[in-house]
């Protein structure tokens, strides 16, 4: 599956036990995402857009109004990195 630099280095913060963040505007709609890694820390490179895409390939979900976390199939896309743990 075809991953972009700034996806993987979403899907790499969420392997890792960090957690996508979501509002919603008047109409339920997500506005605004923040990207948390596991030490509290935020991910710039986490867009909308790479949110929508990350959703769109079902690398990421929700279950009942939680923060996003990365799916089985997002662990099994994501590459290692030299800090992996």
């Amino acid at each position: 599956m075809n991953v972009s630099k700034y996806e993987q280095r979403v899907l790499h913060a969420l392997a890792q036990g960090g957690s996508i963040i979501h509002r919603f505007d008047d109409k339920g709609r997500i506005i605004e995402v923040d990207c948390m890694n596991r030490d509290g820390w935020r991910l710039d490179d986490c867009t909308i857009a790479v949110f929508q895409k990350l959703r769109r390939k079902r690398l990421i979900a929700s279950a009942g109004g939680a923060p996003y976390r990365i799916t089985r199939e997002g662990l099994r896309a994501v590459r290692g990195q030299l800090d992996n743990r």
